[in-house]
């Protein structure tokens, strides 16, 4: 059986792919989400993790994501040094998906109008034809869109509460119909990082 470590920046990530995992590549294939305390965190500890999975390959049907947000960061460049950092750890390319979220992991809430109306039922339905929310991974900021949003519907009276959020609207999520390209990007790398593994 194939095991996937899914490396991820913030607690919401981590939410949002205890749902959204088994839905992309189902019920038959292991995983664990590793939360860390913000990309930074991750980037730091990235090299000693990457070495310690490159130990566990040969003998271990292991898969490993790494899974950050863009920010205001380069994403060729940020995807570059994630390449470079698990080539210098040894773990060869086949067994590693680097995914860069484009804007940032609200975006794939904001890709799925249907899963967002089902968790917050205020929502219009025709969302996705608004100026603002055309396209998911194009809002600005995704979670300052969704926050928004929510506020604008009397969801919210202060921040963003992202984890809640993410444990609202992923489970609801059609990984098949998702606006976000960000989403798809990396809903198909996954499938293809499992599929090799077999």
């Amino acid at each position: 059986m194939i095991h996937i470590e899914i490396l991820v920046e913030e607690q919401s990530a981590e939410a949002a792919l205890k749902a959204l995992v088994p839905k992309i590549v189902g019920e038959d294939v292991s995983f664990a989400v590793r939360r860390f305390r913000g990309k930074q965190d991750l980037l730091k500890r990235l090299p000693g993790i990457l070495r310690g999975f490159a130990a566990r390959v040969p003998w271990e049907a292991l898969r490993v994501v790494v899974l950050v947000d863009r920010d205001a960061e380069d994403c060729r460049e940020l995807k570059r040094h994630l390449v470079r950092l698990s080539g210098e750890a040894g773990l060869p390319s086949e067994y590693i998906l680097h995914r860069v979220v484009i804007d940032e992991l609200e975006s794939w809430f904001l890709g799925d109008v249907p899963a967002l109306c089902t968790a917050y039922d205020r929502v219009p339905k025709d969302l996705d034809k608004q100026a603002r929310y055309r396209d998911p991974d194009d809002t600005g900021k995704a979670s300052r869109a969704l926050e928004d949003l929510l506020r604008s519907k009397r969801y919210l009276r202060d921040r963003l509460p992202k984890v809640a959020v993410a444990e609202a609207i992923a489970p609801h999520m059609d990984i098949e119909n998702n606006r976000s390209k960000s989403f798809q990007v990396f809903r198909d790398g996954l499938r293809r990082l499992v599929k090799e593994g077999n």
